[in-house]
């Protein structure tokens, strides 16, 4: 059977939208980005005490005395972990994108019941989008809206209005027929059948929906952390790939504080909303310890306390939030390889002592040159040329502006421990069971992986191996677990990398040099760079490091100091001052 070609399909499909809609897209864009900046400066400016205790009172009203005091509880451990901006920007995501799935979800929900042919259509088309990898939904996101937190609640949208959609026309269909035909009895209008019988009758189970839609969104939210979405998702793509076990448990713990949180509230929000189940709870809430730690001030008490403590938090968050100008803002985007990593935190920490507005995005090689492409991102220190990132460069090379090379020495090998005796790639042939047949690589989207796949095995015969894909974190992992148990193994590395430092490990001769020749380090800037950052740009052409000034700044970042890196930087920067003073002069 031929070939379908879908993908060259669903590529041209998404290339034109992108040029023909742009106009509307970017229209998109400003409103959610702005709508989402607004929310999450409510929530994050505000002390996270007095935030904490306003949504305290909501689950007190909610759920009961109990259930107050351990969301209190909660959402300090959430800050006491160091994560509550990010927990509150996590948030701001949530709500928006569940807001907006319920909106288009619940009429359409309506919808499918009362026209039958909409119901036909829709229930194939929530199956595509439900069954739909979620990573997928990322991929067009980027094109339409770039990089942040747009795309991230573009996709989720996407992947969370089935639930919402699917749990609405169960519930009206539930509804007893019986009702529905007394109603039509009495001469009531279609609207207010629905309206009057079918929605509050059918509330239990649309609020199923609301909870599941908002479930869905959390963990969307996390998965966008991938594009340059802020918040939790963030910090724990960064653990992944950085191979930070404590950091990801404290994101991670963070996540399911949180979701267990929303999902709390949300259930009995249905709860109290329901009539029949709001009455069964009244009934059960009786005398003794269980009634007090059930009880639930009145809605009037519950709302005064709760405006009470908003204006508070409010007021303490506006007083909190002065410091006038912070400087002229700038993005620069890494992706997660040692190197870029810690001369990224380099530059943060020197831009900012020169009153510059630093935000970093960690995405992976192919949405970082895009949003270079697309302006989203303005600067990034690692692109390794002419070979390991040319088809990216190439692809948006007309947006880019190169600034120069600030390490020329930089090189891609496969490597394997001391101990082995193998000491060229060609010394591999005829020696896979020996190394469990695989070649553990990084990231499937990186240049390196490409070179060896298409270039370094086939060139020395190396058929029987298979190159696994992982990531940096992973390969970084796995070869710590071979060289402490001293069993073989073939990695894909590069130099400049700190594990030729820590690792007992050595790089294999290339002498068909299938990898090419020695590649450079490049800065690239967004189109208009140079205009926009005269200054910086001149400091980044005259920016060069060795192996001397590299490998101990890795090491102190990466290895010493990875959930700190500006301790890091500190340590370094005092170690070698005239570097960091030809940084800037």
């Amino acid at each position: 059977m031929p070939r379908i070609p879908l993908g060259v399909w669903v590529t041209d499909a998404v290339d034109f939208l992108t040029k023909h809609g742009r106009p509307v897209f970017n229209a998109i864009s400003d409103v959610v980005g702005g709508v989402v900046h607004g929310m999450d400066h409510l929530l994050t400016a505000p002390p996270s005490l007095a935030l904490a205790a306003v949504i305290a009172m909501l689950c007190w009203w909610l759920r009961g005395l109990l259930a107050g005091v351990l969301t209190f509880a909660g959402l300090m451990v959430i800050d006491g972990l160091g994560q509550w901006d990010a927990a509150m920007q996590t948030l701001t995501l949530v709500l928006v994108s569940s807001v907006a799935a319920l909106v288009i979800g619940i009429p359409l929900g309506i919808l499918c019941v009362r026209v039958s042919a909409v119901g036909a259509v829709a229930r194939p088309v929530l199956d595509f989008m439900q069954t739909m990898p979620a990573f997928v939904y990322l991929i067009p996101a980027i094109s339409f809206f770039g990089l942040g937190e747009v795309p991230g609640i573009a996709a989720c949208l996407v992947f969370a209005i089935p639930p919402g959609v699917r749990l609405t026309e169960l519930g009206i269909r539930q509804v007893d027929r019986e009702m529905v035909e007394a109603a039509e009895a009495f001469g009531t209008p279609s609207s207010r059948i629905l309206t009057r019988v079918q929605l509050p009758l059918a509330l239990p189970t649309i609020m199923t929906g609301v909870n599941q839609v908002i479930m869905l969104s959390l963990s969307m939210v996390v998965t966008a952390g991938m594009v340059g979405a802020a918040g939790l998702g963030a910090n724990v793509f960064g653990a992944i790939t950085q191979y930070n076990l404590g950091a990801g448990a404290e994101a991670g713990l963070a996540v399911v504080l949180l979701a267990i949180i929303l999902d709390r509230m949300t259930g009995a929000l249905g709860q109290r909303l329901a009539p029949a189940a709001r009455r069964h709870a009244e009934r059960a809430a009786h005398g003794g310890v269980s009634s007090v730690l059930r009880y639930r001030p009145r809605p009037a008490l519950a709302l005064s306390g709760v405006v009470v403590f908003a204006l508070l938090a409010t007021t303490l968050g506006v007083m909190g939030s002065g410091g006038g100008n912070k400087g002229k803002p700038i993005t620069i985007g890494y992706i997660p390889w040692d190197e870029d990593i810690a001369v990224t935190q380099l530059w943060k920490s020197e831009l900012e002592k020169k009153g510059y507005q630093v935000t970093l995005k960690q995405v992976d090689a192919g949405p970082l040159f895009a949003g270079l492409g697309q302006g989203d991102i303005d600067l990034f220190l690692d692109a390794w040329l002419p070979a390991t990132h040319a088809d990216y460069y190439n692809k948006y090379k007309d947006r880019l502006q190169d600034i120069g090379v600030w390490y020329k020495n930089a090189s891609m090998q496969l490597a394997v421990l001391k101990n082995d005796p193998a000491n060229s790639v060609a010394d591999l042939k005829g020696q896979s069971a020996r190394y469990k047949g695989r070649v553990v690589g990084i990231e499937p989207g990186a240049g390196e992986m490409k070179i060896v796949k298409n270039k370094v095995l086939p060139g020395y015969g190396l058929g029987d191996f298979k190159l696994l894909q992982s990531s940096t974190a992973a390969m970084l992992a796995e070869l710590d677990r071979s060289a402490k148990s001293n069993q073989p193994i073939v990695v894909t590395l590069w130099k400049p990398h700190w594990a030729y430092n820590k690792f007992p490990i050595k790089p294999l001769a290339d002498p068909q040099n299938a990898f090419g020749s020695a590649e450079q380090v490049h800065v690239l800037g967004r189109a208009g760079f140079a205009k926009d950052f005269p200054q910086l740009t001149g400091w980044l052409k005259n920016f060069k490091m060795s192996d001397a000034d590299l490998f101990p700044l890795e090491d102190l970042v990466i290895n010493k100091y990875k959930d700190t890196p500006a301790q890091g930087v500190a340590e370094w920067e005092k170690q070698h001052p005239d570097v960091v003073k030809r940084l800037t002069s």
